[in-house]
């Protein structure tokens, strides 16, 4: 039996790069990789799997966003990507524009954290540091109430994906602001300090 290819960092990001040009969508494709990854460590899992798995989970939304997901599926199916990383990477959409319920704890995590960062992402910003490395969990939180904020960032997923990892939400938050902070100066948000 062929032994299968197993997809590498730089695999991931010439893919990504290949089809996205918007740099916030990179940098929203390298902080989901940084909590994919952060989460990988906590739970001894292979960290670069999970990490490129948050580096592509996007990959089609910028070109084709009416099929979003499946035309991931598609397009990493086409280049012989491994079944798992397609299946993590389109459920992902679940309810929106995927049907594939997150079952792993991987999925879950993805599932749950994609939104998130959007949001952490944007409490930063408001802040007078415009930065990543002095947001706490209770300031996301407080910013989470008022749902004029960052109103493109569904609250409702990251609660059902807190509740499939049974985490509670300060934790959720707390690991996602600590993994962004590896990658503050890659993602726009080192700010001020």
């Amino acid at each position: 039996m062929m032994k299968q290819w197993i997809p590498n960092r730089n695999d991931a990001m010439a893919l990504l790069k290949e089809y996205t040009s918007n740099e916030g969508l990179i940098r929203h494709a390298l902080a989901v990789e940084a909590v994919m990854r952060r989460f990988a460590r906590l739970k001894g899992e292979p960290e670069d799997k999970w990490g490129i798995i948050g580096l592509i989970h996007d990959l089609d939304y910028e070109k084709f966003p009416q099929e979003h997901c499946r035309k991931t599926v598609e397009i990493l199916s086409d280049r012989g990507w491994p079944q798992d990383y397609i299946r993590a990477a389109a459920s992902h959409g679940w309810g929106i524009c995927s049907d594939l319920e997150p079952r792993e704890y991987l999925e879950k995590v993805l599932y749950t954290i994609d939104e998130l960062t959007g949001l952490v992402a944007t409490s930063a910003l408001v802040r007078p540091s415009r930065s990543v490395l002095d947001l706490t969990a209770s300031s996301v939180k407080k910013k989470w109430k008022d749902k004029r904020f960052a109103a493109g960032v569904d609250r409702g997923i990251i609660e059902k994906g807190a509740a499939m990892l049974g985490m509670d939400m300060t934790e959720l938050i707390t690991e996602t602001i600590m993994a962004m902070r590896d990658v503050a100066e890659a993602i726009g948000l080192r700010g001020s300090l």
